[in-house]
């Protein structure tokens, strides 16, 4: 079974870059027609769209933060990064990595359990 467990800083500054990482056991992120999403659900909100990664690499972004969000790889770790740039106070969320099997947001059928990101100077 899948499992997935993200990873990073817990504060970050506004105009920073937020960067978060997801480690992922049970499965490798290059096999065919797996896709790797990431979510966030701000305080008192509903789950937001960031972004996916396809098992070949291939990257497919909410257009509300497109401008702001990378999501990359790293095959020989089995991780999924994602940077989002110039962060405010309204990227504060929770935020989740997830599998699903297609380039859309939705289907997530594996969860991490979630990081929370404040972002506050």
């Amino acid at each position: 079974q899948v499992q997935l467990q993200e990873s990073g800083p817990g504060l970050v500054k506004p105009s920073q870059t937020l960067s978060l990482t997801c480690t992922v056991s049970g499965g490798s992120i290059t096999t065919n027609s797996h896709y790797w999403g990431w979510i966030r659900q701000p305080p008192g909100k509903g789950l937001e769209w960031i972004g996916n990664i396809a098992y070949m690499g291939s990257t497919y972004y909410s257009p509300s933060l497109k401008s702001r969000a990378s999501i990359s790889r790293d095959t020989s770790k089995n991780q999924i990064n994602l940077q989002l740039s110039s962060v405010t106070p309204e990227d504060t969320a929770v935020y989740y990595c997830a599998h699903t099997d297609t380039s859309y947001q939705i289907g997530y059928d594996y969860w991490g359990q979630g990081t929370q990101v404040t972002v506050s100077s």
